[in-house]
């Protein structure tokens, strides 16, 4: 689950249902803003006939090439994950769906009024995970790895 997906969706007006194998994750996404909390692509399928969008946020493609299960026939992907230990595996199905994958670390400049413009009125809030400047190295680690909960910040010695 992308703690920042599911708020931009929801601060957009979209029906937005979060994605997440993790127990400990369900309730955050209803916090932060999700309809509703499915545990993978063939539940996805079964909410309502699939998702017109899946913006994949994982690092691990596995759930990424699950969460496929879920998306209608001319449907979306939106791959903003990225993995570095696996190869991205797809089905022959996403051809039979007519479905279209859009690579995509960030919008064009474009968006970034609309989405600044989100965050200035509470809508979407960032969530950190801070480390001290003295675990930099534990941070790049975490980082590293795909370990850290939601975004890394280096707190520096004042």
């Amino acid at each position: 689950m992308g703690h920042l997906g599911v708020q931009y969706a929801k601060a957009a007006g979209f029906e937005t249902i979060a994605v997440t194998h993790s127990e400990d994750k369900q309730e955050l996404a209803y916090k932060l803003g999700a309809d509703s909390v499915v545990t993978d692509g063939k539940e996805l399928s079964e909410e309502g006939g699939g998702a017109d969008v899946i913006l994949a946020t994982s690092n691990s493609y596995k759930a990424t090439a699950d969460s496929l299960k879920g998306l209608r026939p001319d449907g979306r992907l939106i791959l903003m994950g990225v993995s570095a230990t696996e190869p991205l595996t797809l089905s022959p199905e996403l051809l039979f769906k007519r479905g279209r994958i859009i690579g995509s670390t960030q919008n064009g400049r474009e968006h970034l009024h609309e989405a600044l413009d989100y965050a200035a009125k509470g809508k979407v809030r960032v969530m950190t995970e801070i480390f001290p400047l003295e675990e930099i190295s534990n941070a790049y680690d975490k980082v590293a790895n795909g370990s850290v909960r939601f975004r890394a910040v280096i707190k520096p010695i004042k």
